[in-house]
C-alpha cells in the first residue's frame, strides 16, 4: 500500500502478498521475519565479499557498485532471497575500494539506500565502502585499557571534538579534528595546558564525546566542514565515524583510523572514553536508510499514520521491535569491540524500551563489565506504552544503568525551563531538601529523601552539560546584578556539590573556567565563537581551573564520597541540622582506605556569617575551604560567605 505523507513523494509499505499477508506494522511481523544471525552487512576477503540485507517486504534486491563516492554505477548485481526476510549475495573478486548501496523494490517503489550495517562510507555518508578495515588500525592498536574498579570512581568530562581545539589560541595543530585530541604538549595563553594535557591535569577519568557517528549532511557538509557547526544529534550512519572531524573525509578509512587514534591516545594516558549515542530517532524519518529498506518497520507511528515524535526531532525509533532492538544492540557491541569504547551515553533514553536497555547491559557485561552505561531517562511522550519506557520510573528494572539527575541540576542552579530561578547556589529558599536527595544519589535514603535510583551507580550528578544554559549563563540570566566575585563563588559551590555527591559526577567541558555561551540556551548549531572552549578565558580563570582540579582530587582521595551501595550510604551518611540556604552532612566510620574517620561537609549558599553546631565526634579540623572558616571552637563552626567547607577527624 502507498500512503501520501507530509512530504513531496509517496511511501510504499509493500505488497502484503510478499509477506503472506502479514503487515509490516503488526507484531506478527517479528515472529515471521526476525533474523538472528550475526552476518548482516558485508564480510570482505580478497577473493570475495558476502552481502546480507534484511528486507522482508522487498520483492527484488540488488547490490549497486560504484567506483567513486560521487560517480555513476559500475555494476548492479541481483541478490538472492534467503532465510527470515534476508537477501544474500556472494560476489567474487577483490572489491576493496568499491562503494556500494542496496536497491530494493518495495511494492511499486524503488528505493536505494546505504547499508545500515556499513562500517565505512564515502564523503557525506551516501554510499557504503568495501574494504579490509584492519588497514585502518593505527600503530599499536588496540593497546591496553586503563583499569576501573567501579563506575562510582568515574569523573566524566563531556566534550565536543571540535569545541576542544578550534579556538585560535588552543595551541593545537589539528584544530576541530579528531587528531586535535591526541596532541600532547599543547599550550595556550600564558602557557596554560590545553587539549589532552588540560584533561590530564584536571584529573578526570572518562572523556565523554558528543556524537562521533556519521550524522546528517544538512547539519555539517563534510566537503565544507568549517562552514557549519552542529552537535551531531541527527544520526545518518550509525556504525561509521563522522567525517567532518577527519583530516581527509574523502578517504573512508582515515576517519576510522583517526577516531581509533583518539581512543588509543586517551587509553595510553589513563583516560577512558564514553560514546554519546543517539538511538532514539534518526535525522529524517523518510530519507534515512532504515526507512527506505523496510518502510514502516523501524519507526513508531501514531494511530492516524503519522510518525510518533517524542524526540521533537520528527520521529521515534521503534526499539521494541525485534530487528530494531537487534540493530541497536549490534551497533553498541560493534563500537565497544572494534573501537574500544569504555561507555555509552544514551541520548533521550526514556524513548527507548526497557528490554532493549536490559539486553545492552547484559551483552556488555559479557564483553566487559567495566563498560559504563548512562542515559537521559526523562519521562517523554511516545507511542510506546508507559510501563515499557526506559525512563527513571523504570530504573529499578535497569540495574547498572545510570540516569542523569535533573532534579539535582535544577536544585543547584534553578530550573532549566525557569530562567528566573537561581537554585540553591543563587540563594533561592526551599532548595535544601532537593540538594539532599541529590547528595544521597537519589536512592531511597528515607521516606522523605528519595528519587528514582535503587543504587548509587544509577545516578549521574551534574550541574550543566551541552544542553540548556551553562551554570554561569544561568546565574547571569537570573541575577545580572550580582558581582563577578559572588557569581564565581556560587558557581564553585555548584561544582563542589556535584563532585562530593554520592553517585557518578559529570562536568561539562569548560565548567572549570565558568564556561559561557553568551546567553545562548541551545547552541546545537551556533557558530564556533559560541561553542568553542575559550582557552583565553581558561587562562584568565586559572584559579577556577585549579579549584576544579582540587575538587576532583578531593573526591579521589576520600572513598567516603564514592560509597558503593545504597546500604552503605544509609549507614554512613548523616544529614546534620543547619540554617536555611545551607546543607550539612557527615560521613561517619566509613571504610575503604579513607584517610579520615569522619568527614563533615557544609554547603553554604548564604553570603553572610553563619554558625553551625558540629556533631561531637572528636576534634574537627578544616581540610577544604579554610579561607571561609571564621572560627572553629569545639563543636561550633562559624563560616563567612558562599562556599563548601569540609572538616575531618583523622583515624
Amino acid at each position: 500500500m502507498a500512503v501520501q505523507r507530509e512530504i513531496d513523494y509517496e511511501i510504499d509499505f509493500g505488497n502484503p502478498e510478499v509477506t503472506s499477508g502479514i503487515s509490516v506494522f503488526s507484531r506478527e511481523f517479528d515472529t515471521a521475519f526476525a533474523y538472528h544471525g550475526d552476518d548482516l552487512g558485508t564480510a570482505y576477503t580478497k577473493n570475495h565479499t558476502v552481502f546480507r540485507l534484511w528486507a522482508p517486504t522487498a520483492t527484488e534486491a540488488y547490490v549497486v557498485l560504484y567506483d567513486r563516492w560521487d560517480g555513476e554505477p559500475s555494476q548492479t548485481i541481483a541478490m538472492n532471497k534467503s532465510e527470515w526476510g534476508t537477501w544474500l549475495l556472494e560476489a567474487d573478486g577483490d572489491l576493496h575500494g568499491k562503494y556500494y548501496t542496496y536497491k530494493v523494490l518495495v511494492g511499486e517503489q524503488w528505493n536505494e539506500a546505504v547499508d545500515p550495517y556499513a562500517r565505512a562510507v564515502g564523503v557525506n555518508g551516501d554510499r557504503g565502502y568495501i574494504a579490509d578495515l584492519a588497514a585502518a588500525d593505527p600503530e599499536g592498536w588496540p593497546g591496553a585499557k586503563p583499569p576501573l574498579e567501579s563506575p562510582l570512581d568515574t569523573v566524566i568530562y563531556e566534550v565536543h571534538i571540535r569545541d576542544l581545539s578550534i579556538h585560535p589560541d588552543s595551541g593545537i595543530t589539528n584544530k576541530g579534528r579528531y587528531l586535535g585530541l591526541t596532541e600532547t604538549g599543547t599550550r595556550g595563553p600564558d602557557g596554560i595546558k590545553t587539549g589532552l594535557d588540560h584533561l590530564l591535569d584536571l584529573g578526570v577519568t572518562h572523556v565523554q564525546l558528543l556524537p562521533v557517528f556519521d550524522y546528517s549532511t544538512e547539519s555539517v557538509d563534510e566537503t565544507r566542514p568549517h562552514e557549519q557547526y552542529n552537535w551531531g544529534y541527527d544520526p545518518k550512519n550509525y556504525n561509521v565515524p563522522e567525517g567532518s572531524y577527519s583530516s581527509d573525509p574523502y578517504d573512508p578509512l582515515v576517519r576510522i583510523r583517526e577516531l581509533k587514534s583518539v581512543i588509543k591516545a586517551l587509553h595510553d594516558q589513563g583516560l577512558r572514553v564514553i560514546m554519546d549515542v543517539v538511538y532514539n530517532h534518526v535525522y529524517d524519518g523518510y530519507r534515512v536508510n532504515l526507512a527506505k529498506l523496510v518502510p514502516g518497520y523501524y519507526l513508531r507511528y501514531k494511530p492516524d499514520g503519522t510518525l510518533s515524535d517524542g524526540s521533537h526531532c520528527g520521529n521515534d525509533i521503534a526499539s521494541e521491535r525485534l530487528m530494531t532492538r537487534k540493530y541497536i544492540v549490534d551497533s553498541v557491541l560493534y563500537w565497544a569491540r572494534c573501537y574500544g569504547f569504555d561507555g555509552f551515553r544514551f541520548d533521550l533514553m526514556g524513548l527507548l524500551d526497557v528490554e532493549t536497555m536490559q539486553e545492552i547491559r547484559r551483552r556488555l557485561d559479557e564483553l566487559d563489565p567495566s563498560i559504563v552505561t548512562l542515559g537521559e531517562g526523562w519521562d517523554m511522550e511516545t507511542e510506546l506504552p508507559e510501563p515499557l519506557r526506559a525512563n527513571q520510573h523504570q530504573a529499578s528494572r535497569m540495574p547498572r544503568i545510570a540516569h542523569f539527575n535533573g532534579f539535582l541540576r535544577d536544585a543547584v542552579k534553578g530550573g532549566v525551563f525557569d530562567p528566573g530561578s537561581r537554585g540553591f547556589i543563587g540563594g533561592d529558599d526551599g532548595m535544601a531538601q532537593n540538594i539532599r536527595k541529590g547528595l544521597a544519589s537519589g536512592i531511597p535514603y528515607n521516606d522523605e529523601i528519595r528519587l528514582f535510583a535503587d543504587e548509587p551507580d544509577q545516578t549521574v550528578n551534574f550541574a550543566e552539560c551541552h544542553d540548556n544554559y551553562t551554570m554561569w549563563d544561568k546565574l547571569m540570566l537570573a541575577a545580572p546584578w550580582d558581582s563577578d566575585d559572588i557569581r564565581t563563588r556560587m558557581h564553585r559551590l555548584g561544582s563542589a556539590i556535584v563532585l562530593t555527591a554520592q553517585g557518578i559526577p559529570l562536568i561539562h567541558a569548560g565548567q572549570e573556567f565558568m564556561r559561557t555561551k553568551y546567553g545562548i540556551e541551545n547552541s546545537y548549531n551556533s557558530p564556533d565563537s559560541i561553542n568553542r572552549m575559550d582557552w583565553r578565558r581558561a587562562a584568565e580563570r586559572k584559579h577556577d581551573v585549579w579549584y576544579m582540579k582540587e575538587l576532583i582530587a578531593l573526591r579521589k582521595m576520600h572513598p567516603a564520597f564514592r560509597l558503593r551501595t545504597a546500604e552503605q550510604i544509609r549507614e554512613h551518611l548523616f544529614f546534620e541540622p543547619s540554617p536555611e540556604r545551607t546543607v550539612a552532612l557527615t560521613l561517619r566510620n566509613h571504610a575503604g582506605g579513607d584517610p579520615s574517620k569522619h568527614l563533615y561537609v557544609l554547603y553554604n549558599a548564604r553570603d553572610e556569617q553563619v554558625t553551625v553546631e558540629l556533631p561531637d565526634l572528636g576534634n574537627w579540623r578544616p581540610i577544604w575551604g579554610q579561607a571561609h572558616v571564621a572560627a572553629l571552637q569545639g563543636t561550633a563552626l562559624t563560616v563567612n560567605g558562599i562556599a563548601m567547607i569540609v572538616l575531618e577527624i583523622g583515624e
